[in-house]
């Protein structure tokens, strides 16, 4: 392929992926999924490298556990938009640009419980896009990658469950509003 070739299609695929994220589709809350799982992977690792005493040691397992299910997780999404005709994001400038995890490096400061406290928050944020695509996969009609999301959003709900529990929480504590209309 020549170069002016590779540049249309590059070009045509900026394109067509700006279209996509102004008129979401599922494979574009897709690729702001696998942005997401991409930063979660840098946090988790974060996290894991500065819990501090003996919950360092007590919590390594758990966040060993949740950098391998994410990074598996990374490759199998990333495939599920391959086989959906979908374009993965595949450069550092557009997992920066689709993400919505922020990181900090002044996480490395904080307690262990704002650590764990905040890996919560970041699983609970990815579930919000999750939600969106499984809606939009299956209005596209899209059965296969809205089962593979609706796995994903299994797994995260475990995921907040564990860290919800290290800090003496109910599963949704603290991530998610309730309604007022609930109480009577």
């Amino acid at each position: 392929m020549s170069k002016e070739e590779i540049e249309a299609r590059y070009q045509a695929e900026i394109k067509q992926a700006d279209t996509d994220h102004h008129t979401p589709t599922a494979g574009a809350m897709t690729g702001h999924i696998l942005a997401n799982l991409h930063v979660n992977n840098i946090k988790l690792h974060q996290t894991s490298w500065f819990l501090e005493g003996f919950a360092a040691e007590a919590l390594q397992p758990l966040y060993t556990e949740l950098i391998s299910a994410g990074r598996k997780n990374f490759d199998a999404l990333a495939k599920v938009l391959l086989d959906e005709n979908e374009l993965p994001p595949s450069t550092s400038a557009e997992y920066a640009n689709y993400a919505m995890l922020e990181e900090d490096g002044r996480n490395k400061y904080r307690s262990n419980a704002e650590l764990v406290d905040i890996t919560a928050h970041d699983y609970a944020t990815q579930n919000m896009f999750i939600d969106r695509a499984i809606a939009l996969a299956t209005k596209e009609n899209r059965p296969a990658m809205a089962a593979f999301l609706t796995n994903l959003r299994g797994q995260n709900n475990q995921a907040i469950r564990r860290l919800q529990a290290i800090l003496g929480k109910t599963a949704w504590e603290g991530l998610v509003e309730e309604d007022d209309d609930d109480e009577d």
